[in-house]
């Protein structure tokens, strides 16, 4: 008995020092090595300093709209609803998602709405949307800021992130990076 708890009392404090020390030290010396120092990426815009690694909400007509968020946007509290595609909580919310789409975007159909735009995403943080949901809600989007829906195909085209190496994973935007360069197309 005394032996066993002698090997696990090692054991333990091995694993304290390898995954509270050693490890978290080379994870902290990588992030000091990257840019900003580990702190992500921040854009100023209009006075203010933003986080373009989280996802911030929009709610004005004249800005593209980010994936939903479990967690209202907050940092903090970093999760997904963890609620089913069963679940009648989960399916009323995405109604009431669907709704409101609907609502700001007269033009479009049901069957047009891109799925990530009514379903949170696993961190409620995500501040990339597709192509493709960016290109749902240009018309919106034109008829707000009087802008014709070639210029807002453009602004797409250019913020759009391809895939690493061009092979791996899908394209993606950045909705902050997006909706502040729809800010200086609008003030040109």
């Amino acid at each position: 008995m005394k032996n066993i708890f002698l090997q696990t009392l090692k054991l333990t404090v091995i694993c304290i020092v390898c995954f509270s020390g050693i490890y978290t030290a080379i994870i902290y010396g990588v992030a000091q090595a990257m840019p900003n120092r580990g702190k992500g990426e921040t854009i100023s815009a209009n006075g203010k300093t933003y986080y373009a690694n989280i996802g911030q909400e929009f709610k004005s007509e004249g800005y593209f709209n980010a994936r939903p968020s479990a967690v209202a946007y907050n940092a903090a509290g970093s999760g997904g609803s963890n609620k089913g595609p069963s679940n009648p909580e989960y399916l009323a919310d995405a109604q009431k998602r669907i709704d409101s789409i609907l609502s700001q975007n007269p033009d479009m159909q049901k069957k047009d709405i891109p799925v990530e735009m009514v379903t949170a995403s696993a961190s409620g943080l995500d501040p990339h949307i597709s192509v493709l949901s960016a290109k749902f809600q240009m018309k919106r989007i034109a008829k707000a800021r009087n802008i014709k829906v070639a210029e807002l195909e453009t602004l797409i085209e250019n913020n759009t992130d391809k895939p690493l190496l061009r092979l791996f994973g899908p394209e993606k935007i950045n909705v902050l990076k997006l909706n502040i360069a729809l800010d200086k197309l609008a003030n040109k």
